[in-house]
């Protein structure tokens, strides 16, 4: 059942890259009455795609190793994820991970299976993730993948058998949420 929201006011704060406004309103709290005045802040993101990728000729799942400056205080800053990007304005979400796939690890993408839709920090972002399971369409890249080099990208391609990745899982290397959720449901999926 929805629950009634009053916004008070709301003002931006940076409007760039990101989108950060501040919001002062009341919620309709469990007991039916609203909740006092509070603060809150809103990094405002469109919605995002990722994929795990798999190639199902070789019984690997695709995987790539990127530079991520937000990890380096607490660790190297290099990241090995899943395939993932922002959808753009008016482009539909199976369109934007087709396109990330291609660019970031340089395989067409097959069949594609929506795994689930989450909120990545719901207490600080609006950003949702659509996760998919994508099968390569051929055995073999179609292009270089790497990323686009006018958004800085400089992306290391991991073709792994899947008990590697699965591995790299359990002793801790992979280390993001949306490619630990990937890979835990391509592991149910195969044990089932």
């Amino acid at each position: 059942m929805p629950h009634k929201t009053e916004v008070k006011n709301r003002r931006v704060l940076l409007d760039g890259f990101f989108h950060v406004e501040e919001v002062q309103l009341c919620y309709e709290k469990f007991d039916g009455s609203m909740s006092a005045p509070v603060q809150r802040l809103n990094l405002v993101r469109n919605d995002a795609v990722a994929a795990l990728v798999l190639n199902r000729a070789k019984g690997t799942v695709v995987l790539v190793r990127q530079f991520r400056y937000a990890t380096l205080a607490r660790g190297e800053g290099w990241m090995t994820e899943i395939v993932a990007g922002l959808v753009d304005a008016g482009e539909a979400p199976e369109a934007a991970i087709r396109r990330e796939i291609l660019e970031e690890a340089g395989y067409e993408a097959g069949t594609l299976e929506l795994i689930s839709a989450f909120y990545t920090t719901p207490g600080l972002t609006s950003e949702r993730i659509l996760l998919y399971c994508a099968e390569t369409k051929g055995a073999e890249p179609t292009a270089a993948g790497g990323g686009v080099a006018d958004e800085h990208e400089d992306i290391q391609v991991l073709e792994l058998p899947f008990a590697e990745a699965f591995a790299m899982l359990d002793c801790g290397d992979i280390t993001d949420a949306k490619t630990m959720i990937g890979l835990m449901w391509l592991r149910a999926r195969l044990a089932g």
